[in-house]
């Protein structure tokens, strides 16, 4: 890029990379819609009616800004978890909130650590903020929590990223082993728990939450289970020092009065939420099947996604990645060998899942030929 002199220094140095494409683009690119849209781990299976109806009433008094404070959902949070309001902010998903306490705890040239290949935006926000990334790679296609430790002892990291459940690969760690590292956190360090897949796990995943621990930041959405990608809402729950930190830089009308309403009483449907996670289940079983009839192998997954192994390395995943796209079926892959070996592909409908089962076949019969 050509020397900008309206911007800094830090952000002409950057990479011309956003975290991903969304399928909207290949949309335009390709000039077509996809039949089957699996590749954003989005819940096909929509939010509850409750959320809906809702949103549609909200949609009315949408000529006012939203509540500043999330005060009736923070509210709920707050009970639902059995801390104090102080504990929670409501932020613009997971994403919003990653980019808000970077900028509250990641000086210029601070160090920080993740798993190479984990989650992209949060690298993307450290790497815009002037922070330092320093990786270790996972063990077994898992986060490896020792590792994570010792390479914050090491360079001293400002914060540690974990996501439990992982994205890409769905694996998960038990509660005690969360709970470990927490224990170990070195001085000066803050372990970001990402925990957007939670609501699929099974029990014994998350620990519990002691709110006033400074070393974790815990962060959780109703973009995945709740279905509510497009409002755009997730919270993170902290000690209360740091959590009303984040009121010096967020965006205090960042949620609309849309957003809280369905958030809001999306929350409150229990029954929806136990819909969706059984819907889920199913799904993660047939990808299991299309993958076995294929010759693949899935890994087990906690996550409402199924990373598939489709037993060659980075360049042939993407070959049938590509097939597949080409066959108008949107999935998903690690970026980071030996990762990058699979394909993700997201919870689907019996219908999303019919079109997959038909589709890959073909893709890895033409990737199998170059």
């Amino acid at each position: 890029m050509d020397h900008d002199p309206r911007l800094t220094p830090l952000v002409q140095g950057l990479p011309r990379t956003v975290p991903f494409v969304g399928p909207e683009a290949h949309e335009r690119d390709r000039g077509r819609p996809f039949r089957a849209r699996l590749g954003a781990n989005e819940s096909v299976f929509g939010p509850s009616p409750q959320a809906v109806a809702a949103m549609q009433e909200a949609a009315a008094e949408v000529w006012k800004y939203g509540d500043s404070a999330s005060f009736d959902l923070r509210h709920h949070l707050a009970a639902h978890h059995g801390v104090a309001m102080d504990n929670i902010v409501i932020g613009a998903g997971i994403d919003g909130l990653l980019g808000a306490l970077v900028r509250l705890t990641v000086p210029l040239g601070a160090p920080v650590v993740t798993s190479d290949g984990a989650y992209p935006t949060f690298n993307y926000h450290v790497t815009g903020h002037g922070g330092v990334l320093h990786k270790v790679p996972y063990t077994a296609d898992h986060e490896d929590p020792e590792r994570l430790i010792a390479k914050a002892a090491q360079v001293g990291a400002r914060l540690i990223y974990l996501s439990n459940p992982d994205n890409p690969m769905g694996t998960r760690h038990d509660a005690a082993t969360i709970a470990r590292m927490v224990a170990a956190v070195p001085d000066g360090s803050l372990l970001v728990l990402d925990e957007a897949y939670i609501d699929f796990a099974p029990d014994g995943t998350a620990p519990g939450i002691d709110p006033d621990d400074p070393r974790v930041i815990r962060l959780r959405t109703f973009s995945k289970a709740h279905g509510l990608a497009g409002a755009r809402v997730g919270y993170a729950i902290g000690d209360t020092a740091l959590i009303g930190a984040f009121n010096l830089v967020r965006d205090h009308f960042g949620i609309g009065r849309i957003s809280q309403a369905g958030a809001l009483a999306t929350a409150q449907d229990g029954d929806w939420l136990d819909h969706v996670r059984t819907e889920v289940a199913r799904a993660r079983d047939r990808i299991g099947a299309i993958a076995a009839d294929n010759g693949l192998t899935a890994l087990t997954s906690a996550a409402s996604f199924v990373a598939v192994d489709c037993g060659g390395d980075g360049g042939f995943a993407k070959t049938v990645l590509d097939g597949l796209l080409a066959r108008d079926i949107f999935v998903r892959m690690p970026f980071v060998a030996p990762q990058d070996r699979c394909i993700r592909i997201s919870a689907g409908r019996p219908q999303d899942l019919d079109l997959l089962a038909e589709a890959l076949p073909g893709a890895l019969a033409d990737a199998r030929k170059r």
